[in-house]
């Protein structure tokens, strides 16, 4: 074979495996130090299994908040503008890969030429050419230096950072649907609770009526018994209107109108099965948000490679001036697809740049300080997770602890509000340390909802803080 022949297929070659290179290969950041990031945390070790892992139809037991989570997936509006900007992504990648590969137009053109001969002026425009052109042209920039193979990784990095936003926001979907579905069991507990406060004071105040009939109390002990019943009744319809406002919120959260929603009981909801507080902290990558700012790191590393790249020179097969990158017909009218008429132009530049008032050095600046920015960003999002899941875990620890005494407590009270309707039948105490055994009875009872209210508020929260909801 001609040593002439084969060295430009060579160079073609070469210039195609260099434009095509994988953009799926990108720079990770610096790694951190992440001992202690997780307080009383499992340090060290390869096992990365948490909650996280488990799938959400498995995480949450109740069918009926499956259901809606379920529902949730697939409407919340949220998770739909992440899945549209997924969209979007694919689309920035596909242009930015397209920018590597050659772009071909085709081109047509005909023209008329009069020009004017002769003695003195004579024959004016009496001479006339025409002609047409018929073909395809080309431009293509070899990419010597990763220019473009780094722009493509950086919308690489863009596009992965888009799915985990959509994870993000599919996490966030599944634990605000499960959290406020908590919150409306426990205002139904609260209700329930309420509603036998009033029963009981509805008993204390007949009681009172009866004892002032008979003379051994007050006018002012009726009085005051009724009020207390009254503002029980109050209350209820607070937590009436509070529930009401919780089934709308959870139909917002649903995509739907607002309406009731069908639920069970908070004495059935517990932790998963599995369910465990032992996190090691290499479970704090599964978080979207933690991949997310890596991802950020890695497409503004690759941006920086393409802004550094653009210093150098450039070699490119490109359109333009007298010698066209083109091949086709070029002639007259007559006979013009007759191969006389065959035409093939090559015109390669090799292009530097000399002079352009710091723009190309200012955006190499520019795409520096915004890598640095990212790797701070980073770091505080990855402390960020470690605190949040530290504060989780230890809050559930002490919400467990509180369930002992809270039992011990309302147990007391039950024995006071005994023993005062008892002694007030009998003269030996006065209506005021009735209704403060029956109000202090209510009051842990509805303290003893909201610890329920907060374990499940807690087993929520890790899962979420962890990652889970993505499966």
């Amino acid at each position: 074979m001609n040593a002439t022949k084969t060295a430009p297929c060579v160079a073609l070659v070469a210039g195609l495996l260099s434009s095509c290179s994988s953009y799926k290969s990108l720079s990770a950041p610096p790694p951190m130090d992440a001992a202690g990031l997780v307080r009383d945390g499992k340090d060290g070790g390869t096992d990365t299994s948490s909650v996280a892992d488990i799938p959400w139809r498995s995480y949450f037991a109740d069918p009926k908040l499956r259901a809606l989570l379920a529902e949730g997936l697939d409407s919340n509006s949220d998770l739909r503008t992440a899945l549209v900007r997924i969209d979007q992504a694919e689309a920035s990648l596909g242009a930015a890969r397209a920018g590597q590969a050659p772009a071909v137009t085709a081109v047509a053109g005909a023209n008329r030429t009069q020009t004017s001969a002769g003695n003195r002026g004579r024959d004016v425009l009496g001479y006339t050419t025409q002609g047409a052109s018929l073909g395809f042209s080309a431009t293509w920039e070899f990419d010597l230096w990763g220019r473009l193979s780094s722009a493509s990784k950086a919308k690489y990095a863009a596009l992965l950072g888009s799915r985990e936003y959509a994870n993000l926001v599919r996490t966030q979907v599944v634990a605000n649907i499960a959290s406020d579905y908590d919150k409306l069991l426990a205002l139904d507990k609260e209700v329930e609770v309420t509603e036998e406060t009033i029963a009981l004071l509805a008993k204390s105040a007949q009681t009172m009526a009866a004892l002032k009939q008979a003379g051994s109390q007050t006018e002012a002990a009726v009085e005051q018994t009724n009020a207390t019943l009254y503002g029980t009744r109050l209350s209820l319809l607070s937590l009436e209107q509070q529930v009401r406002q919780e089934e709308n919120a959870i139909c917002a959260l649903l995509g739907r109108k607002p309406g009731p929603i069908e639920r069970s009981t908070l004495e059935e909801q517990a932790p998963p099965a599995g369910f465990t507080t032992g996190v090691p902290v290499a479970a704090l990558s599964h978080r979207p948000d933690v991949r997310q700012a890596e991802l950020g790191v890695e497409a503004a590393y690759a941006t920086t490679d393409a802004a550094r790249a653009a210093l150098y020179p450039t070699l490119a097969i490109t359109s333009g001036g007298a010698s066209n990158t083109f091949v086709g017909f070029v002639g007259g009218f007559g006979n013009f697809f007759s191969l006389a008429n065959l035409m093939a132009s090559l015109t390669a530049s090799f292009t530097q740049p000399v002079f352009d008032r710091g723009a190309l050095k200012a955006d190499v600046e520019i795409a520096e300080g915004a890598r640095k920015e990212s790797l701070l960003a980073f770091r505080q999002t990855v402390l960020a997770a470690g605190e949040e899941v530290s504060d989780i875990l230890y809050g559930y620890g002490q919400s467990l602890r509180k369930d002992e005494f809270r039992q011990k407590q309302i147990g007391s009270l039950e024995r006071a509000v005994h023993a005062t309707d008892l002694l007030l039948t009998a003269g030996e105490v006065n209506y005021i340390e009735v209704l403060t055994a029956q109000q202090g009875l209510l009051a842990a009872r509805l303290s003893q909802v909201d610890d329920r209210l907060e374990r499940l508020t807690y087993v929520v929260d890790l899962y979420k803080a962890l990652g889970g909801g993505v499966r």
